[in-house]
C-alpha cells in the first residue's frame, strides 16, 4: 500500500513538472516546431506512450498537416509535414471539443490512409484530444502505444488540462509567424510604393520627392523632347549623370548612344583626342586610328561631365564642333559631320572663370540654352531618408544581410548633417555602415562625419548658431570676411573634389587634375586646411 501511495505521488510530480515545464517552453521560443516538438518528447515520457504527434489543420488541402512527432522507435510511417485526410474520430473531438480514446482495431473511426499508417506502425490504442484556445480549434494532440495498455480517465483529464497551455503555445508562435509575415509584407508595400512613385514619375533611378527635385524633374520633361544643348549645374555628387541619362531617355534619341566623357579625368594632352578621335600616327603614341567620342554620340547624345574643366585651346574646336556640326580627327584632312544633341555639366562657376579668362563666353552661350541646377542635398534634407533606405536595401541585398530598420537616433544624425558631397557621400557612408552593421538595425558612425569636418559641425548647424547669436556678417571688418571666404570656399572645392576621386590625390583621376593645380601644391593646401585623403577614400 505504500509502495502505491509512494508511486502515485512520483507519478503526481512527475506531471506537474510537465505542466511547469510547458509554461516555460511556451515563452521561451516562438518557432512553432522547436517548441511542439520539445513538448512532445515531454509528454511521451510522462504519459508512458510510444508516440506523441502535433497535427493542425491545413487550409490549402482541406486536410490535417502532422507540424511536430516524437516517435523514437517508429518506421518512419509517421512523420513531419504529412498530410492526412480527417478521421471520423478526429471530427468527433474538434466538434465536441473533448477528448477521444480509441483503440486501433477501431477501423471505421480511422480514415483509409490513417489507418495504413497505424497499422504500419503497430499502435495499438490511440488517446486524440483538441488542442483549443478561447473555443476555437488549433489542432490536435494524439499520443499513442503500441501495448495493449489503454488510457485511464486519469490520463485523459491531466492531457486535458495540459492541451490548453500546448494551445497557447500553437496561438502564439502563428501569431508571431502572422506579424512577421506582415511586416516584411509592409516592408515590400514600402518599397513597391517608392518604386512605382518614381515609375509614375518615369524616373526609375532618381530617389527623392522634395519640391526642389520636382522642379528640375519638371525641366527634364520640358526639354527632354527638343534636341536643345542643356547645361546642368550642380555640385559634386548631386547626380548630375542621373539627370542627364533621364532627358536622354525621355528624348527622340532614346534608341541611339548615350556617351559621357568626363573632362576632368582626361589629361589635358589627351582630351581632344578623346573628344575628336585621331588618325594613325598623328602624334607619337597614335599607333592605330581611334574614333572619338564625339563621333561615337553621332545620332545620339553626347553627354560632357565637368565641361568647365576644358582647356581653354580645345574650347573653340567643340565650339564649331556644336555649331557647324562638323570636326576633324587629330591629323586627318578630311572634315566629318555629326549630329549629336549636348549635354554638358559642370560644378564650377563658368560665368566667373569667363571673368577670369578660364573660359570663352561664346561657347558658355553655347552651351547655357536651357540650364537646369540641381539642388544640393542640405537644399533636399525631405529626400535624406528616402535616399537612405534605398541604399540600405541596395547595399544589404548586394552583401546578402538583412538591415530593414534605422534607428531614429541614427536618422536624426544624418538629417543634420549638410552633406558637402551631397548623395555620392550619402551613398559611401552608407554603404560603409552596411558593412559594419551585425544586426538587422542600422549601425551607423554617425560621429564620422563630425571628424570629417575636422570636429567642427556641419555648415548649416554653424549658420543656425550665428544667426541664433544675432551676429551680424556685415559688423566684420571686410577684408578679413573676404579672405575668411576664400579660404572656406577653397577648402569646400578641395574636399569635393577629394570626395569625387575617392581619397585619391594625383593621378590623371586624382584630385588635382581635378582643381588644376599641382600635386605638391594641393598637398600643401590640404596640409593648411588639415584635411586627410583616407577620409574620402
Amino acid at each position: 500500500m505504500a509502495m502505491s501511495t509512494e508511486s502515485e505521488l512520483q507519478r503526481q510530480k512527475e506531471r506537474l513538472e510537465l505542466l511547469l515545464n510547458l509554461t516555460t517552453k511556451i515563452t521561451s521560443s516562438l518557432e512553432i516546431r522547436e517548441v511542439l516538438r520539445s513538448i512532445a518528447a515531454n509528454i511521451r515520457e510522462v504519459i508512458h506512450a510510444d508516440a506523441v504527434v502535433v497535427s493542425l489543420p491545413d487550409a490549402a488541402s482541406g486536410k490535417s498537416r502532422v507540424i511536430a512527432v516524437d516517435f523514437p522507435h517508429g518506421k518512419g510511417a509517421v512523420k513531419e509535414e504529412v498530410t492526412v485526410t480527417l478521421s471520423p474520430v478526429n471530427k468527433k473531438a474538434m466538434d465536441t471539443l473533448k477528448p477521444v480514446v480509441i483503440c486501433a482495431r477501431e477501423r471505421e473511426e480511422l480514415a483509409a490512409e490513417a489507418y495504413e499508417i497505424v497499422a504500419a506502425e503497430g499502435i495499438k490504442a490511440i488517446c486524440l484530444i483538441p488542442l483549443v484556445n478561447r473555443g476555437r480549434v488549433l489542432g490536435t494532440l494524439s499520443i499513442s502505444r503500441t501495448t495493449e495498455a489503454p488510457f485511464v480517465p486519469e490520463d485523459v483529464d491531466f492531457l486535458s488540462r495540459a492541451s490548453g497551455q500546448i494551445a497557447i503555445a500553437i496561438e502564439n508562435a502563428l501569431a508571431y509567424r502572422e506579424i512577421s509575415g506582415l511586416k516584411d509584407k509592409l516592408a515590400q508595400e514600402k518599397l513597391y510604393l517608392e518604386e512605382e512613385f518614381r515609375s509614375e514619375m518615369g524616373f526609375e533611378q532618381i530617389i527623392g520627392n522634395s519640391k526642389t527635385l520636382k522642379h528640375v524633374l519638371q525641366q527634364v520633361e520640358t526639354v527632354a523632347p527638343s534636341d536643345s544643348t542643356v547645361l546642368l549645374l550642380g555640385e559634386t555628387g548631386t547626380g548630375k549623370e542621373l539627370i542627364a541619362r533621364a532627358i536622354h531617355d525621355r528624348s527622340r534619341r532614346v534608341k541611339r548612344t548615350f556617351v559621357k566623357l568626363n573632362c576632368a579625368a582626361i589629361p589635358t594632352g589627351l582630351l581632344e583626342s578623346e573628344l575628336f578621335g585621331h588618325e594613325k600616327g598623328a602624334f607619337t603614341g597614335a599607333i592605330s586610328q581611334k574614333i572619338g567620342r564625339l563621333e561615337l554620340a553621332d545620332q545620339g547624345t553626347l553627354f560632357l561631365d565637368e565641361v568647365g574643366d576644358i582647356p581653354m585651346e580645345i574650347q573653340p574646336k567643340l565650339l564649331r564642333a556644336l555649331q557647324e556640326r562638323e570636326f576633324e580627327r587629330l591629323g586627318a584632312t578630311h572634315t566629318r559631320k555629326v549630329n549629336v544633341r549636348l549635354i554638358a555639366a559642370t560644378n564650377r562657376n563658368l560665368e566667373k572663370m569667363i571673368a577670369d579668362r578660364e573660359f570663352r563666353s561664346d561657347l558658355y552661350y553655347r552651351l547655357n540654352v536651357f540650364p537646369i541646377r540641381i539642388p544640393p542635398l542640405r537644399e533636399r534634407k525631405d529626400d535624406i531618408a528616402l535616399l537612405v533606405s534605398y541604399f540600405v536595401q541596395k547595399f544589404s541585398k548586394q552583401m546578402q544581410k538583412k538591415v530593414d530598420a534605422v534607428p531614429a537616433a541614427v536618422m536624426k544624425g544624418l538629417m543634420a548633417w549638410d552633406w558637402p558631397g551631397n548623395i555620392r557621400e550619402l551613398e559611401n557612408f552608407i554603404e560603409r555602415a552596411v558593412i559594419v552593421t551585425r544586426g538587422s538595425s542600422l549601425e551607423a558612425p554617425v560621429g564620422e562625419l563630425r571628424k570629417a569636418n575636422n570636429g567642427l559641425p556641419a555648415p548649416g548647424v554653424v549658420e543656425e548658431y550665428r544667426q541664433s547669436a544675432g551676429e551680424n556678417a556685415d559688423s566684420r571688418d571686410d577684408n578679413t570676411g573676404v579672405a575668411e571666404e576664400y579660404r572656406r570656399k577653397q577648402r569646400e572645392e578641395i574636399i569635393r573634389a577629394l570626395s569625387e576621386c575617392r581619397g585619391r590625390v594625383g593621378g590623371a583621376d586624382g584630385a588635382a587634375v581635378r582643381l588644376g593645380i599641382n600635386r605638391t601644391t594641393l598637398l600643401s593646401r590640404m596640409k593648411k586646411f588639415r584635411i586627410h585623403a583616407k577620409q574620402y577614400a
